[in-house]
């Protein structure tokens, strides 16, 4: 059942709205203020929230504007309704990133179309622009849909790249943005004594290399297949035009580029203060839930996993030969088996 936020300072509107929804089978949270719509917005993070402008303390605009601060709430199907219909209302709340506004008076099939609409616009969205995507074909379909833009996976060549084949070269303008069908592949850098630091590591229904487009900047690392992979490149300008002609679509990409920023800081807060067993452990941990198969198992060189820690490889095997003889772990040729995440994720030293 989808949950729904209704923040309306007038009681008789708020109950008459709260009434229709429920009639709908929707899961309705009202608030009778912005200051208290907020708060419950981010306590019950609702499905979509449907939200008057004019009201007293903290008015619509506010309630948006405080909302897109949030990670949580950010890209949540925001709805405003008001009384007014000037022209320079519609622009301000389109341009704060509402997704859609309603004129009172409005009837009860009005506000369940744009309801049910920017619902299932979301889900879409939010279903396939997320890490868990398995289906490129899905995605590509709903992009079309969302934007008008021709993406299908006929006019869309997927690409095959061999284990150890260059996919880009930091320096080099990027032209695409990419998304994996099958396969892994590694970003990485070459510092002034020549050795490497991989950045990450992708892996089936992730996207990578949006933000050298979105920047419009050149490739700051390089990128090599870690093991065959099935690509689909989409081209900038397509990317752009998905980008900036569909709100949805733009929320969800900064979701993720804000997730992504989240995880390089905890990164980074591990290879610089956590001791050596910490380190591997973390980055085993990270590669684990990029990488791991049934059998809790994931295939990685030594080599790749001490550049993806910042260690050398001999500090590596030393720790995973501990993490062996502590049962944490399990050692079969480049495999790495994980016998206790729990602990391996909570080690005190």
């Amino acid at each position: 059942m989808k949950k729904i936020l209704v923040i309306e300072d007038n009681t008789e509107v708020r109950e008459n709205i709260a009434e229709i929804l429920e009639l709908s089978n929707y899961d309705v949270i009202t608030a009778e203020d912005g200051k208290q719509g907020v708060e419950l917005a981010l306590n019950k993070i609702p499905d979509l929230i449907v939200c008057d402008i004019m009201m007293p303390a903290l008015d619509g605009y506010g309630v948006l504007h405080l909302l897109n601060k949030h990670i949580q709430t950010y890209g949540i199907p925001f709805i405003f309704l008001t009384a007014k219909s000037e022209k320079t209302d519609l622009r301000k709340g389109m341009e704060m990133g509402a997704d859609d506004y309603i004129t009172k008076p409005f009837d009860g099939i009005e506000l369940l179309n744009a309801i049910e609409v920017r619902l299932k616009k979301a889900e879409s969205i939010k279903r396939h622009a997320t890490k868990n995507n398995e289906d490129v074909n899905a995605f590509i379909n709903d992009a079309k849909q969302s934007s008008n833009i021709t993406l299908t996976s006929d006019e869309r060549e997927l690409y095959d790249y061999k284990k150890k084949q260059m996919l880009y070269s930091e320096g080099q303008r990027p032209k695409a943005v990419y998304y994996i069908k099958s396969g892994k592949i590694k970003t990485y850098k070459i510092n002034e004594d020549g050795k490497e630091l991989i950045t990450n590591i992708f892996s089936t229904g992730d996207f990578f290399g949006y933000t050298y487009v979105l920047e419009e900047i050149t490739y700051k690392e390089n990128a090599q297949v870690l093991e065959d992979a099935e690509i689909m490149h989409i081209p900038k300008d397509d990317f752009i035009t998905l980008i900036s002609g569909d709100s949805q679509v733009a929320k969800q990409f900064i979701k993720l580029i804000a997730r992504n920023v989240l995880d390089k800081e905890e990164s980074l807060l591990n290879l610089a203060y956590s001791s050596l067993r910490k380190k591997v452990a973390y980055q085993l941990i990270q590669i684990f839930e990029k990488l791991k198969k049934d059998d809790n198992t994931i295939n990685i060189s030594r080599e790749n996993l001490a550049q993806a820690t910042g260690i050398a490889t001999e500090s590596l095997i030393r720790t995973l030969s501990d993490f062996k003889s502590e049962k944490l772990i399990d050692l079969q040729g480049s495999s790495i088996t994980i016998l206790n995440e729990n602990k391996l994720r909570n080690l005190p030293y």
